[in-house]
């Protein structure tokens, strides 16, 4: 499953993947302006919405370092 999640502090917004496999979900966050992508893995039940912030949040971080790194 795939959405346009989150907006950023500056206004665009942020593409959100869920990848479920069992009890675990793969959810990776790509900043459409620069192409950075990050993921985090976490168990499925705890919601889109937290595993979507957390994704988020992991961006957000990567995005204020300035590391090109995926």
């Amino acid at each position: 499953m795939t959405g346009y999640g989150a907006s950023s502090e500056d206004g665009h917004g942020y593409l959100i993947e869920f990848v479920r496999i069992g009890n675990t979900t793969k959810v990776s966050a790509i900043d459409p302006k620069t192409g950075i992508e990050v993921s985090i893995v976490g168990p499925t039940n705890a919601g889109d919405a937290i595993l979507t912030r957390n994704a988020v949040a992991k961006l957000t971080r990567r995005l204020a370092s300035g590391s090109p790194k995926t």
